[in-house]
């Protein structure tokens, strides 16, 4: 079986406009989601990546029939068939995301039985924050060798749970949701995930049929209701495919326009670019965000931050923004306070003439001139992406392997990146 890769030569100043597809992010836990309806779902604005495609094959494996319609972007679920609460190791461990049918399957089975989840080495990522928030809810859990085994033992009627989260952790927030909004009584969470994400999923959750209320600072209050019916939903758009966009501009010196980005919902990242020198254009138009324009500095000055969980920098956009600060003027430092194991992509980007020193979780970067093109592995998806971010100004020729990380987030980006005109293709070995 022959290994792909991205093979980068250094890119002119890239131009132009490109569209966004949905949120990678957001879309797989609405895919979960619809295991608690019964009946036919759509969902519009779907990426067409690998992790897609494994939720789509989880869902099958529990009886739904699928229909993935790549050219449109649309998905067609049919839920009634479901007949199955047990996901196997070999599809868990494929995909981190695969964790979110644990709640689902509680709600409309009032068990389930999953091996414990896999994706990108970034660190422990402990589910303890989904159990111990479903726990809260009734559920019972043992493990049973790869597999945990789930069980809702009791939920009083009329009920009010009050489940406080250590962390305002996304996958938790989803998996808890998903199971309170068929139990009947009432469940507040406080210090909950207020990603995009989680709100689109809300959105779907309301759509269904479910009362959940976005209350501020972080708290959620549900209403528990009898029956949840299928949707039809346009998914968000990727924060995270326009954030690579707009720093594949900025480090090539281009401009780019994305008619569909969110500006409201990336925020600290767009300031963060605007420090660094990079003209940043936002169109609203009541009561609608209609897009991102970035027109770049030749000289970028070096920005420090922290990742921190929404609204603050997003973990995601930390490896590419890293590949963009080593060729800025003067030192940046960069904090990762998400996930411990996310600044491996740095021993790659020091092998094309970077200059960083990461202590623990702390990243120091010094700006250079110029990198060099180099052989770089690729060791999760978003240093995938920053890699190929280098490359994209890297002098002579940049190879990334490793690739499997880039085609399970990114829809064919490399495609888009071809079209602004970026040195950048896809070849076998």
């Amino acid at each position: 079986m022959s290994e792909e890769y991205l093979l980068l030569k250094k890119s002119p100043e890239l131009r132009g406009h490109a569209s966004i597809v949905g949120a990678k992010n957001a879309v797989l836990g609405i895919i979960a989601s619809l295991i608690l309806t019964e009946g036919t779902s759509r969902l519009e604005n779907v990426p067409d990546s690998a992790d897609v495609h494994q939720m789509i094959n989880l869902l099958r494996s529990l009886g739904a029939l699928v229909a993935f319609n790549t050219h449109l972007k649309e998905l067609i679920v049919d839920t009634s068939t479901l007949n199955c609460f047990e996901v196997s190791p070999d599809i868990m461990n494929k995909m981190r995301a695969s964790i979110l049918v644990l709640g689902p399957l509680l709600a409309r089975f009032g068990k389930a039985r999953v091996a414990y989840p896999g994706g990108c080495v970034l660190g422990a990522r402990p589910i303890n924050y989904h159990l111990i928030g479903l726990k809260k809810l009734g559920v019972e859990f043992e493990t049973q060798g790869h597999f945990l085994y789930a069980t809702l033992l009791h939920h009083q009627n009329n009920t009010h749970s009050r489940i406080v989260l250590e962390y305002p952790s996304v996958g938790a927030t989803e998996n808890i949701m998903m199971l309170a909004v068929a139990l009947q009584g009432q469940t507040t969470i406080i210090n909950a995930a207020t990603e995009p994400e989680v709100l689109d999923m809300i959105d779907v959750l309301n759509k269904m049929g479910a009362k959940i209320s976005v209350l501020g600072n972080g708290t959620l209050h549900i209403q528990g209701v009898h029956t949840l019916n299928p949707i039809h939903h346009h998914v968000i758009p990727d924060r995270l495919e326009a954030g690579a966009l707009l720093l594949a501009a900025s480090i090539t010196g281009g401009q780019i326009h994305l008619p569909d980005a969110r500006p409201d919902h990336m925020d600290m990242f767009l300031a963060k670019l605007e420090e660094m020198g990079h003209q940043v254009i936002t169109q609203f138009n009541n009561p609608e965000w209609e897009g991102i324009t970035l027109i770049a500095t030749k000289n970028p000055r070096a920005v420090s931050f922290k990742t921190a969980p929404y609204p603050g920098f997003p973990t995601d956009l930390q490896a590419p923004m890293m590949a963009a600060l080593c060729l800025a003027n003067g030192t940046s430092v960069i904090e990762e306070t998400v996930f411990e194991n996310r600044l491996i992509h740095a021993q790659e980007l020091r092998k094309m003439g970077a200059q960083i020193s990461v202590t623990g979780t702390t990243a120091v970067i010094h700006g250079v001139d110029a990198l060099y093109g180099c052989d770089v592995i690729a060791n999760d998806i978003r240093a995938s992406c920053s890699l190929v971010m280098a490359g994209l100004q890297a002098a002579g020729q940049t190879r990334v392997t490793g690739i499997h990380h880039w085609q399970r987030g990114y829809d064919k980006l490399e495609e888009k990146l071809r079209t602004l005109g970026a040195d950048i293709e896809l070849r076998s070995i």
